[in-house]
């Protein structure tokens, strides 16, 4: 297979209530830089990059004054560009992926298909309001932003689990090896892509 462009792209989006700068590289080595302004959120990004071996820096300048709802959903919306972005015509790549990723007490599956037509299924039971400075409920519109700007069909489904921490950061961690896996290259595909309509 000859030699890939990188899978690069930097993202940024300004508006009254956000000002957030991302760079995403798909190939990277797991490093990240992140600083939203609310802790728990750069742990779970953090995460994401890490054990999806993704390069991820991201600098946001949120209206928290008010809460968490704008900064997050907006990082979210990038993120989600980003991978659009990066993935270009997503010749050669295997399209899907799955993890179940354990965590202590708790079990998150993810599963992706980089298909071109944006979907949510979220199935998480979180108890708490909120982890740290980061609303619970945001979980699910974090998801929803990236799906729905990346194109993709996501799902993400809880089996066990008791500690809201522990369940956010499992759900992280899976859509960052499901994306992984649906973001590498196949031999087998010859540089096509994995469709019978010939495009995604």
């Amino acid at each position: 297979m000859a030699e890939k462009a990188a899978r690069i792209a930097k993202c940024t989006r300004t508006t009254n209530e956000t000002d957030i700068t991302l760079e995403f590289n798909i190939d990277g080595k797991g490093q990240s830089k992140i600083d939203t302004g609310i802790g728990f959120f750069d742990h779970m990004l953090t995460s994401f990059a890490k054990h999806g071996f993704f390069d991820l820096n991201v600098t946001v300048k949120g209206d928290l004054y008010v809460d968490c709802h704008h900064t997050i959903e907006d990082v979210g919306i990038v993120l989600g560009k980003a991978i659009k972005e990066a993935l270009g015509d997503k010749k050669a790549i295997k399209r899907f992926g799955n993890f179940f990723l354990p965590m202590d007490e708790t079990l998150v599956m993810c599963a992706i298909d980089l298909s071109g037509r944006p979907y949510l299924v979220y199935d998480l039971n979180l108890r708490t309001e909120r982890v740290g400075y980061f609303d619970t409920q945001m979980v699910k519109e974090f998801f929803y932003a990236v799906s729905y700007a990346a194109e993709m069909n996501l799902n993400i489904k809880q089996f066990s689990g008791e500690n809201d921490h522990h369940i956010i950061e499992a759900a992280f961690k899976a859509f960052a090896k499901a994306l992984d896996e649906a973001t590498t290259y196949d031999r087998r595909l010859n540089g096509k892509v994995l469709s019978t309509k010939g495009t995604l």
